[in-house]
Protein backbone atom coordinates (compact mmCIF):
# COMPACT_ATOMS: atom_id res chain seq x y z
CA UNK A 1 0.00 0.00 0.00
CA UNK A 2 1.37 3.54 -1.12
CA UNK A 3 1.68 6.51 1.43
CA UNK A 4 -1.07 8.15 0.15
CA UNK A 5 -3.43 5.09 -0.08
CA UNK A 6 -3.06 4.49 3.68
CA UNK A 7 -3.93 8.20 4.49
CA UNK A 8 -6.73 7.84 2.10
CA UNK A 9 -7.70 4.69 3.84
CA UNK A 10 -6.79 6.00 7.41
CA UNK A 11 -9.22 8.85 7.29
CA UNK A 12 -11.54 7.13 5.29
CA UNK A 13 -13.60 5.88 8.10
CA UNK A 14 -13.71 8.98 10.28
CA UNK A 15 -14.81 11.24 7.30
CA UNK A 16 -17.20 7.98 6.52
CA UNK A 17 -18.79 9.18 9.88
CA UNK A 18 -17.75 13.06 10.09
CA UNK A 19 -19.11 14.26 7.15
CA UNK A 20 -22.31 12.37 5.74
CA UNK A 21 -23.20 13.83 9.78
CA UNK A 22 -22.56 17.12 8.70
CA UNK A 23 -24.87 16.53 5.55
CA UNK A 24 -27.71 15.41 7.75
CA UNK A 25 -27.51 18.42 9.61
CA UNK A 26 -27.53 21.19 6.73
CA UNK A 27 -29.66 19.32 4.68
CA UNK A 28 -32.79 18.74 7.40
CA UNK A 29 -32.35 21.19 9.41
CA UNK A 30 -32.18 24.36 9.06
CA UNK A 31 -29.36 26.14 9.10
CA UNK A 32 -29.85 29.65 10.77
CA UNK A 33 -30.21 27.38 13.80
CA UNK A 34 -26.74 27.47 14.29
CA UNK A 35 -26.61 31.11 14.62
CA UNK A 36 -29.91 31.09 16.56
CA UNK A 37 -29.26 28.56 19.44
CA UNK A 38 -27.48 28.60 22.11
CA UNK A 39 -24.53 25.79 21.67
CA UNK A 40 -23.27 23.07 24.00
CA UNK A 41 -19.76 23.75 23.21
CA UNK A 42 -18.25 20.93 25.86
CA UNK A 43 -20.64 18.26 24.65
CA UNK A 44 -24.43 17.92 25.49
CA UNK A 45 -25.62 18.60 28.86
CA UNK A 46 -25.50 14.69 30.58
CA UNK A 47 -28.52 16.20 32.79
CA UNK A 48 -30.37 15.80 29.78
CA UNK A 49 -29.82 12.53 28.40
CA UNK A 50 -31.82 9.22 29.55
CA UNK A 51 -29.83 5.82 29.53
CA UNK A 52 -31.59 5.28 26.10
CA UNK A 53 -29.13 7.84 24.17
CA UNK A 54 -26.49 5.00 25.29
CA UNK A 55 -28.05 2.33 22.68
CA UNK A 56 -25.54 3.13 19.59
CA UNK A 57 -22.61 2.66 22.14
CA UNK A 58 -24.04 -0.66 23.16
CA UNK A 59 -24.56 -1.51 18.89
CA UNK A 60 -21.41 -0.65 17.95
CA UNK A 61 -19.69 -2.52 21.39
CA UNK A 62 -22.13 -5.95 20.09
CA UNK A 63 -21.21 -5.68 16.50
CA UNK A 64 -17.84 -5.76 17.80
CA UNK A 65 -18.44 -8.31 19.90
CA UNK A 66 -20.57 -10.56 17.49
CA UNK A 67 -20.14 -9.97 14.11
CA UNK A 68 -16.37 -11.23 13.46
CA UNK A 69 -17.84 -14.79 14.50
CA UNK A 70 -21.36 -14.38 12.77
CA UNK A 71 -20.18 -12.76 9.28
CA UNK A 72 -16.72 -12.69 9.37
CA UNK A 73 -16.52 -11.88 5.60
CA UNK A 74 -18.40 -9.10 5.68
CA UNK A 75 -17.37 -7.80 8.88
CA UNK A 76 -13.88 -7.63 7.35
CA UNK A 77 -14.77 -5.69 4.46
CA UNK A 78 -17.55 -3.74 6.24
CA UNK A 79 -16.49 -2.56 9.92
CA UNK A 80 -16.26 1.08 8.59
CA UNK A 81 -19.72 1.21 7.62
CA UNK A 82 -21.23 -0.77 10.31
CA UNK A 83 -18.85 1.88 12.73
CA UNK A 84 -20.89 4.71 10.64
CA UNK A 85 -24.46 2.97 10.65
CA UNK A 86 -24.09 3.01 15.12
CA UNK A 87 -22.61 6.48 14.88
CA UNK A 88 -25.28 8.19 12.89
CA UNK A 89 -27.54 6.53 14.92
CA UNK A 90 -26.92 8.68 17.63
CA UNK A 91 -26.04 11.91 15.47
CA UNK A 92 -28.80 11.74 13.56
CA UNK A 93 -31.60 11.80 16.59
CA UNK A 94 -29.37 14.15 18.77
CA UNK A 95 -29.70 17.01 16.34
CA UNK A 96 -33.36 16.26 15.45
CA UNK A 97 -33.85 16.64 19.63
CA UNK A 98 -31.63 19.49 20.67
CA UNK A 99 -30.83 20.82 17.45
CA UNK A 100 -27.99 22.23 14.78
CA UNK A 101 -26.24 23.97 16.95
CA UNK A 102 -25.51 21.38 19.98
CA UNK A 103 -25.11 18.60 16.92
CA UNK A 104 -22.41 20.32 15.15
CA UNK A 105 -20.56 21.57 17.58
CA UNK A 106 -20.73 18.23 19.77
CA UNK A 107 -19.34 16.59 17.05
CA UNK A 108 -16.26 19.19 16.36
CA UNK A 109 -15.36 19.22 19.89
CA UNK A 110 -14.96 14.70 19.25
CA UNK A 111 -13.08 15.06 17.01
CA UNK A 112 -10.56 18.18 17.85
CA UNK A 113 -10.07 17.72 21.11
CA UNK A 114 -10.67 14.21 21.27
CA UNK A 115 -10.50 11.69 18.02
CA UNK A 116 -7.68 13.36 16.57
CA UNK A 117 -5.43 13.41 19.00
CA UNK A 118 -6.35 10.00 19.96
CA UNK A 119 -5.94 8.78 16.41
CA UNK A 120 -2.39 10.98 15.51
CA UNK A 121 -0.56 9.83 18.60
CA UNK A 122 -1.42 6.25 18.30
CA UNK A 123 -1.02 6.10 14.20
CA UNK A 124 2.50 8.03 14.84
CA UNK A 125 3.54 5.41 17.46
CA UNK A 126 2.52 2.63 15.24
CA UNK A 127 4.54 3.75 12.22
CA UNK A 128 7.51 4.90 14.43
CA UNK A 129 7.34 1.63 16.16
CA UNK A 130 7.17 -0.40 12.99
CA UNK A 131 10.70 1.08 12.02
CA UNK A 132 12.01 -0.13 15.06
CA UNK A 133 13.28 -4.43 14.18
CA UNK A 134 14.58 -6.70 17.09
CA UNK A 135 15.60 -9.15 14.90
CA UNK A 136 17.62 -12.87 15.79
CA UNK A 137 15.17 -14.60 17.79
CA UNK A 138 14.54 -16.06 21.36
CA UNK A 139 13.05 -19.74 21.29
CA UNK A 140 9.64 -18.97 22.97
CA UNK A 141 10.12 -21.73 26.18
CA UNK A 142 7.78 -20.48 29.06
CA UNK A 143 10.85 -19.07 30.89
CA UNK A 144 11.99 -16.74 27.71
CA UNK A 145 8.23 -15.70 27.53
CA UNK A 146 8.16 -14.55 30.59
CA UNK A 147 11.58 -12.87 30.92
CA UNK A 148 9.95 -11.37 27.84
CA UNK A 149 6.59 -10.44 29.33
CA UNK A 150 8.51 -8.70 32.20
CA UNK A 151 10.64 -6.96 30.17
CA UNK A 152 7.46 -5.24 28.34
CA UNK A 153 5.66 -4.36 31.60
CA UNK A 154 9.02 -2.71 32.65
CA UNK A 155 9.78 -0.74 29.02
CA UNK A 156 5.75 0.09 29.14
CA UNK A 157 6.19 2.77 31.96
CA UNK A 158 8.58 4.46 29.77
CA UNK A 159 7.82 4.67 26.23
CA UNK A 160 4.22 4.29 26.96
CA UNK A 161 1.70 1.53 26.72
CA UNK A 162 1.10 1.65 22.86
CA UNK A 163 5.11 2.20 22.06
CA UNK A 164 6.12 -0.55 24.26
CA UNK A 165 3.55 -2.95 22.32
CA UNK A 166 4.00 -1.56 18.81
CA UNK A 167 7.70 -2.53 19.83
CA UNK A 168 7.49 -6.01 20.80
CA UNK A 169 4.67 -7.89 19.64
CA UNK A 170 6.19 -8.63 16.65
CA UNK A 171 9.32 -10.18 18.12
CA UNK A 172 6.98 -11.81 20.90
CA UNK A 173 5.27 -13.94 18.19
CA UNK A 174 8.26 -14.76 16.00
CA UNK A 175 9.54 -16.37 19.08
CA UNK A 176 6.79 -18.42 19.56
CA UNK A 177 5.96 -19.09 15.64
CA UNK A 178 6.94 -22.93 15.87
CA UNK A 179 4.35 -23.00 19.05
CA UNK A 180 0.84 -24.64 18.55
CA UNK A 181 -0.75 -22.42 21.02
CA UNK A 182 0.62 -18.46 21.31
CA UNK A 183 -3.14 -16.92 21.95
CA UNK A 184 -3.01 -17.16 25.80
CA UNK A 185 0.90 -15.50 25.39
CA UNK A 186 -0.85 -12.53 23.42
CA UNK A 187 -3.83 -12.50 26.02
CA UNK A 188 -1.15 -11.80 28.73
CA UNK A 189 1.17 -9.31 26.85
CA UNK A 190 -2.28 -7.12 26.39
CA UNK A 191 -3.09 -7.81 29.95
CA UNK A 192 0.34 -7.04 31.22
CA UNK A 193 2.43 -4.56 28.32
CA UNK A 194 -0.52 -2.85 26.87
CA UNK A 195 -2.09 -2.21 30.33
CA UNK A 196 -0.91 -2.80 33.53
CA UNK A 197 2.67 -1.81 32.84
CA UNK A 198 2.19 1.68 32.01
CA UNK A 199 1.40 2.25 36.02
CA UNK A 200 4.44 4.66 36.62
CA UNK A 201 5.08 7.06 35.11
CA UNK A 202 2.50 10.38 33.05
CA UNK A 203 4.12 8.93 30.03
CA UNK A 204 3.03 5.27 30.31
CA UNK A 205 -1.17 5.82 30.17
CA UNK A 206 -3.55 8.41 28.92
CA UNK A 207 -5.04 8.70 32.64
CA UNK A 208 -2.19 9.26 34.21
CA UNK A 209 -0.74 11.83 31.74
CA UNK A 210 -4.30 13.75 32.59
CA UNK A 211 -3.65 13.32 36.23
CA UNK A 212 -0.36 14.78 35.71
CA UNK A 213 -2.03 17.96 33.49
CA UNK A 214 -4.32 18.57 36.56
CA UNK A 215 -1.11 19.27 38.74
CA UNK A 216 -0.21 15.34 40.31
CA UNK A 217 3.19 15.51 40.62
CA UNK A 218 5.47 13.58 37.80
CA UNK A 219 6.92 10.97 40.09
CA UNK A 220 3.76 10.45 42.37
CA UNK A 221 2.60 7.41 39.78
CA UNK A 222 6.09 6.14 40.99
CA UNK A 223 6.05 6.01 44.31
CA UNK A 224 2.50 5.69 44.94
CA UNK A 225 1.54 3.02 42.30
CA UNK A 226 4.88 0.48 42.16
CA UNK A 227 3.73 -1.58 45.20
CA UNK A 228 0.04 -2.23 43.59
CA UNK A 229 1.67 -2.70 40.30
CA UNK A 230 4.01 -5.08 41.06
CA UNK A 231 1.70 -7.35 43.10
CA UNK A 232 -0.55 -7.69 40.15
CA UNK A 233 2.42 -7.86 37.36
CA UNK A 234 4.14 -10.68 39.43
CA UNK A 235 1.03 -13.00 40.04
CA UNK A 236 0.18 -12.25 36.77
CA UNK A 237 3.33 -13.43 35.47
CA UNK A 238 3.75 -16.57 37.83
CA UNK A 239 0.35 -17.42 36.43
CA UNK A 240 1.30 -17.36 33.07
CA UNK A 241 4.65 -19.25 33.79
CA UNK A 242 2.53 -22.04 35.08
CA UNK A 243 0.16 -21.99 32.48
CA UNK A 244 2.69 -21.58 29.29
CA UNK A 245 4.75 -24.41 30.84
CA UNK A 246 1.61 -26.71 31.13
CA UNK A 247 1.11 -25.53 27.35
CA UNK A 248 4.49 -25.59 26.61
CA UNK A 249 4.74 -29.74 28.04
CA UNK A 250 1.81 -31.00 25.91
CA UNK A 251 1.69 -29.27 22.37
CA UNK A 252 4.80 -30.37 20.59
CA UNK A 253 6.44 -28.03 18.23
CA UNK A 254 5.83 -27.33 14.24
CA UNK A 255 8.83 -29.87 12.44
CA UNK A 256 10.43 -26.81 11.48
CA UNK A 257 11.10 -23.36 12.92
CA UNK A 258 10.12 -20.73 10.70
CA UNK A 259 12.32 -18.18 12.56
CA UNK A 260 15.84 -20.15 14.31
CA UNK A 261 17.04 -19.02 17.20
CA UNK A 262 19.66 -16.32 16.52
CA UNK A 263 21.37 -13.92 19.12
CA UNK A 264 19.18 -10.75 19.06
CA UNK A 265 20.32 -7.30 17.56
CA UNK A 266 18.06 -4.34 17.34
CA UNK A 267 18.34 -1.96 13.89
CA UNK A 268 15.90 1.30 13.36
CA UNK A 269 18.19 3.59 15.68
CA UNK A 270 16.59 6.75 14.15
CA UNK A 271 13.15 5.16 14.97
CA UNK A 272 14.12 5.25 18.46
CA UNK A 273 15.55 8.89 18.81
CA UNK A 274 12.32 9.69 17.14
CA UNK A 275 10.25 8.09 19.58
CA UNK A 276 12.52 9.91 22.38
CA UNK A 277 11.11 13.18 20.83
CA UNK A 278 7.54 11.92 20.45
CA UNK A 279 7.76 11.18 23.78
CA UNK A 280 9.17 14.81 24.37
CA UNK A 281 6.50 16.47 22.48
CA UNK A 282 3.58 14.98 24.75
CA UNK A 283 5.40 15.52 27.84
CA UNK A 284 6.00 19.56 26.16
CA UNK A 285 2.33 19.75 25.33
CA UNK A 286 1.00 19.23 28.95
CA UNK A 287 3.02 21.89 30.39
CA UNK A 288 3.47 24.52 27.64
CA UNK A 289 0.82 26.99 27.75
CA UNK A 290 0.95 28.85 24.10
CA UNK A 291 -2.39 30.00 24.38
CA UNK A 292 -5.76 29.04 22.41
CA UNK A 293 -7.83 29.79 18.53
CA UNK A 294 -11.32 29.29 18.88
CA UNK A 295 -13.45 27.39 16.50
CA UNK A 296 -17.05 28.33 17.12
CA UNK A 297 -16.40 28.67 20.57
CA UNK A 298 -14.65 25.54 20.90
CA UNK A 299 -10.71 26.50 22.17
CA UNK A 300 -8.31 24.43 20.75
CA UNK A 301 -5.36 24.98 22.57
CA UNK A 302 -1.79 25.97 20.42
CA UNK A 303 -0.04 23.65 22.32
CA UNK A 304 -1.93 20.71 21.50
CA UNK A 305 -2.27 21.45 18.01
CA UNK A 306 1.86 22.28 18.08
CA UNK A 307 1.51 18.89 19.24
CA UNK A 308 -0.19 16.87 16.23
CA UNK A 309 1.88 18.49 14.01
CA UNK A 310 5.45 17.47 15.48
CA UNK A 311 3.74 13.82 15.93
CA UNK A 312 2.61 14.20 12.20
CA UNK A 313 5.88 15.23 10.90
CA UNK A 314 7.62 12.42 13.50
CA UNK A 315 5.41 9.97 11.86
CA UNK A 316 6.20 11.40 8.22
CA UNK A 317 10.21 11.24 8.48
CA UNK A 318 10.00 7.54 10.17
CA UNK A 319 8.44 6.75 6.64
CA UNK A 320 11.44 8.71 4.61
CA UNK A 321 14.35 7.20 6.75
CA UNK A 322 13.10 4.04 7.32
CA UNK A 323 14.55 1.20 5.03
CA UNK A 324 12.04 -0.44 3.18
CA UNK A 325 13.13 -4.23 4.29
CA UNK A 326 12.81 -3.15 7.77
CA UNK A 327 9.11 -2.62 7.90
CA UNK A 328 9.08 -6.19 5.60
CA UNK A 329 11.33 -7.86 8.09
CA UNK A 330 8.41 -6.68 10.90
CA UNK A 331 5.74 -7.62 8.49
CA UNK A 332 4.54 -4.36 8.65
CA UNK A 333 0.85 -3.72 7.40
CA UNK A 334 -1.42 -0.43 7.81
CA UNK A 335 -4.48 -2.87 8.52
CA UNK A 336 -4.28 -2.61 12.42
CA UNK A 337 -4.14 1.28 12.88
CA UNK A 338 -7.17 1.62 9.91
CA UNK A 339 -9.38 -0.86 12.03
CA UNK A 340 -8.69 1.17 14.96
CA UNK A 341 -8.70 4.48 12.96
CA UNK A 342 -12.24 3.41 11.61
CA UNK A 343 -14.08 1.67 14.70
CA UNK A 344 -12.51 4.21 17.40
CA UNK A 345 -14.18 6.97 15.59
CA UNK A 346 -17.28 5.29 15.76
CA UNK A 347 -16.89 4.23 19.22
CA UNK A 348 -15.42 8.24 19.60
CA UNK A 349 -19.22 9.08 18.44
CA UNK A 350 -21.47 6.98 20.46
CA UNK A 351 -19.71 7.20 23.65
CA UNK A 352 -20.33 10.75 23.97
CA UNK A 353 -23.87 10.49 25.21
CA UNK A 354 -22.48 8.11 28.03
CA UNK A 355 -19.07 10.28 29.12
CA UNK A 356 -21.93 13.35 29.17
CA UNK A 357 -24.35 11.44 31.80
CA UNK A 358 -21.29 10.29 33.89
CA UNK A 359 -20.39 13.84 34.05
CA UNK A 360 -23.77 15.71 34.65
CA UNK A 361 -22.72 13.07 38.27
CA UNK A 362 -25.47 13.04 40.74
CA UNK A 363 -27.88 15.10 38.35
CA UNK A 364 -27.30 12.47 34.96
CA UNK A 365 -29.09 9.24 34.59
CA UNK A 366 -25.96 7.24 36.04
CA UNK A 367 -26.41 9.15 39.70
CA UNK A 368 -26.39 5.69 41.44
CA UNK A 369 -22.85 5.55 40.28
CA UNK A 370 -21.96 8.32 42.48
CA UNK A 371 -23.65 7.42 45.16
CA UNK A 372 -21.75 3.93 45.12
CA UNK A 373 -18.29 6.04 45.53
CA UNK A 374 -19.06 7.81 48.65
CA UNK A 375 -19.73 5.99 52.25
CA UNK A 376 -22.68 7.52 54.13
CA UNK A 377 -20.97 9.99 56.02
CA UNK A 378 -19.93 11.54 52.84
CA UNK A 379 -15.95 10.39 52.71
CA UNK A 380 -14.81 8.37 49.62
CA UNK A 381 -15.25 4.62 49.44
CA UNK A 382 -11.91 3.66 47.66
CA UNK A 383 -12.68 0.48 46.90
CA UNK A 384 -15.85 1.49 44.87
CA UNK A 385 -13.59 4.09 43.48
CA UNK A 386 -11.66 1.36 42.04
CA UNK A 387 -13.72 -0.87 41.27
CA UNK A 388 -16.38 2.06 39.43
CA UNK A 389 -13.51 3.37 38.08
CA UNK A 390 -11.91 0.71 36.52
CA UNK A 391 -15.33 -1.05 34.87
CA UNK A 392 -16.36 1.71 33.52
CA UNK A 393 -12.85 1.90 31.90
CA UNK A 394 -12.77 -1.55 30.42
CA UNK A 395 -15.45 -0.16 27.87
CA UNK A 396 -15.75 3.79 27.65
CA UNK A 397 -12.05 5.85 27.33
CA UNK A 398 -9.82 5.48 30.23
CA UNK A 399 -9.11 9.14 30.28
CA UNK A 400 -12.02 10.85 30.50
CA UNK A 401 -13.37 8.16 33.01
CA UNK A 402 -10.39 9.02 35.26
CA UNK A 403 -11.29 12.40 34.92
CA UNK A 404 -14.75 12.37 35.62
CA UNK A 405 -13.87 10.50 38.96
CA UNK A 406 -10.87 12.31 39.85
CA UNK A 407 -13.15 15.74 39.55
CA UNK A 408 -15.88 13.22 42.04
CA UNK A 409 -12.85 13.36 44.32
CA UNK A 410 -12.98 16.56 45.14
CA UNK A 411 -10.68 17.43 41.82
CA UNK A 412 -7.72 19.01 44.27
CA UNK A 413 -4.47 17.73 43.55
CA UNK A 414 -3.16 18.85 46.66
CA UNK A 415 -5.71 17.34 48.71
CA UNK A 416 -5.92 14.47 46.78
CA UNK A 417 -1.90 13.55 47.30
CA UNK A 418 -2.25 14.57 50.75
CA UNK A 419 -5.25 12.90 52.94
CA UNK A 420 -6.93 11.15 49.97
CA UNK A 421 -4.20 9.80 48.45
CA UNK A 422 -5.55 6.19 48.62
CA UNK A 423 -8.52 7.45 46.89
CA UNK A 424 -6.45 8.80 43.85
CA UNK A 425 -4.67 5.58 44.29
CA UNK A 426 -7.62 3.91 43.84
CA UNK A 427 -8.80 6.01 41.05
CA UNK A 428 -5.55 5.86 38.55
CA UNK A 429 -5.37 1.96 39.30
CA UNK A 430 -8.71 1.48 38.25
CA UNK A 431 -8.44 3.42 34.79
CA UNK A 432 -4.94 1.93 34.06
CA UNK A 433 -5.10 -1.93 35.55
CA UNK A 434 -8.71 -2.42 34.12
CA UNK A 435 -8.40 -1.03 30.98
CA UNK A 436 -6.98 -4.64 30.33
CA UNK A 437 -10.32 -6.37 30.71
CA UNK A 438 -11.67 -5.62 27.40
CA UNK A 439 -10.09 -5.24 23.76
CA UNK A 440 -11.69 -1.36 23.56
CA UNK A 441 -10.18 -0.62 27.61
CA UNK A 442 -6.75 0.76 26.00
CA UNK A 443 -6.07 1.98 22.67
CA UNK A 444 -3.15 -0.61 21.76
CA UNK A 445 -5.15 -3.84 22.68
CA UNK A 446 -7.33 -3.57 19.84
CA UNK A 447 -3.88 -3.04 17.52
CA UNK A 448 -1.97 -6.19 19.48
CA UNK A 449 -4.73 -8.54 19.12
CA UNK A 450 -5.28 -7.20 15.46
CA UNK A 451 -1.28 -7.30 14.65
CA UNK A 452 -1.31 -11.34 15.94
CA UNK A 453 -4.16 -12.46 13.76
CA UNK A 454 -2.70 -10.71 10.53
CA UNK A 455 0.47 -13.29 11.64
CA UNK A 456 -1.60 -16.34 12.10
CA UNK A 457 -2.86 -16.28 15.77
CA UNK A 458 -6.30 -17.26 16.60
CA UNK A 459 -7.42 -14.66 19.26
CA UNK A 460 -10.06 -14.92 21.06
CA UNK A 461 -13.26 -13.14 20.20
CA UNK A 462 -14.48 -9.76 22.16
CA UNK A 463 -15.90 -11.79 24.89
CA UNK A 464 -13.88 -14.62 24.90
CA UNK A 465 -10.95 -12.10 25.87
CA UNK A 466 -13.16 -10.98 28.32
CA UNK A 467 -13.82 -14.07 29.85
CA UNK A 468 -9.39 -14.71 29.97
CA UNK A 469 -10.17 -11.22 31.88
CA UNK A 470 -12.53 -12.63 34.59
CA UNK A 471 -11.07 -15.50 35.14
CA UNK A 472 -7.23 -14.24 35.21
CA UNK A 473 -7.55 -10.36 36.52
CA UNK A 474 -10.74 -9.86 38.61
CA UNK A 475 -9.19 -12.20 41.11
CA UNK A 476 -6.16 -10.41 41.51
CA UNK A 477 -8.15 -7.40 41.38
CA UNK A 478 -9.89 -8.67 44.20
CA UNK A 479 -7.01 -9.11 45.93
CA UNK A 480 -5.48 -6.04 46.31
CA UNK A 481 -8.71 -4.20 46.75
CA UNK A 482 -8.32 -6.48 50.24
CA UNK A 483 -4.96 -5.04 50.32
CA UNK A 484 -4.58 -1.69 49.32
CA UNK A 485 -8.25 -0.04 49.35
CA UNK A 486 -10.06 -1.00 52.26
Amino acid sequence: MTQGHFLYRCFAGPAAIMVPALAFIYVFLDPELAFAAEAARHGPDGGRLGLIWTLPFAGILLSIALLPLLAPGFWHHHYGKVALVWAMAFLAPFAVQFGFAPALDTLLHTLFLEYLPFIILVGSLFTIAGGIFVGGNLHGSPLVNTGFLAAGTGLASIVGTTGASMILIRPLLRANDDRKHCAHTVVFFIFLVSNIGGSLTPLGDPPLFLGFLKGVDFFWPLKAMALPMLTVSGILLAAFFLLDRAYYAREGHLPRDPSPDRPLFVTGFANMALLVLLMGAVLASGTLDLGAVTLRGIELPLSGLARDAALVALAAISLAVTPGQTREANRFTWEPVLEVAKLFAGIFVTIIPAIAILHAGRSGALASLMDLVSEPGGGPNNAMYFWVTGLLSSLLDNAPTYLIFFNAAGGDPAELQGPLANTLLAISAGAVFMGANSYIGNAPNFMVKSIAESQGVPMPSFFGYMAWAAVFLLPVFALITFLFFR
